[in-house]
């Protein structure tokens, strides 16, 4: 299940006794791919649209150009809804992987070089920038969150919650640029690591 994705119970009207859990965003998916759902596919607008430009912002993308990507994503969803299948991703990995597809025809058509992060192959599990875009649910992302040092928990904040981009959070706390991008790479590894573990225990 993808990070963020608000939980639904289920259960097979065929056979009562198992039990499936799927998450919101799946349902409206579902209802976009087989009933062609404009409302359902609405909700999907709403919920990723605001992730996706600042996931698409994050990387580097100006806002205008990152709103202009993300209506061809989330067009791109609705025309391919009929290829989705929740057996093989989450509906959030699903649409950030047509994303990262999306940004790297930008990139390649403006000519410039592909940072490092967009060079992974297809089919490797989204990074944690794209796991925190989608959310984790507040009271156990909170929990995660508290057992990171201050410092690391303030660049993370400031990144993926106020939706500042490191050059933003340099001018506002004076803290180097390089110090700011290792802060955030080392805590979101922790918090990786963190939420993890608590989804074991659970």
């Amino acid at each position: 299940m993808g990070a963020g994705e608000r939980v639904t119970t289920v259960k097979s009207t065929s056979n009562p006794a198992p039990e499936k859990r799927i998450s919101e965003e799946t349902v409206w998916m579902l209802a976009v791919r087989d009933t062609r759902c404009k409302v359902s596919f609405a909700k999907l607008f709403d919920h990723f649209a605001p992730r996706l430009k600042g996931f698409l912002m994050r990387s580097g993308m100006a806002a205008g150009q990152a709103e202009e990507v993300v209506q061809d994503v989330m067009l791109a969803v609705w025309h391919k809804a009929h290829m989705y299948d929740p057996g093989r991703a989450p509906v959030s990995g699903w649409i950030y992987q047509i994303a990262r597809n999306r940004q790297i025809d930008v990139i390649r058509k403006e000519n410039r070089p592909l940072p490092e992060a967009l060079k992974e192959e297809p089919g490797t599990e989204p990074d944690a920038s794209q796991i925190l875009a989608v959310e984790q649910e507040a009271d156990v992302l909170r929990k995660a969150l508290a057992k990171l040092g201050a410092s690391q928990r303030e660049m993370i904040e400031k990144a993926y919650f106020g939706d500042l981009t490191h050059q933003e959070i340099e001018n506002e706390t004076g803290v180097p640029l390089g110090t700011i991008k290792s802060r955030i790479r080392l805590g979101l590894e922790k918090l990786r690591h963190e939420l993890k573990e608590m989804r074991r225990d659970d």
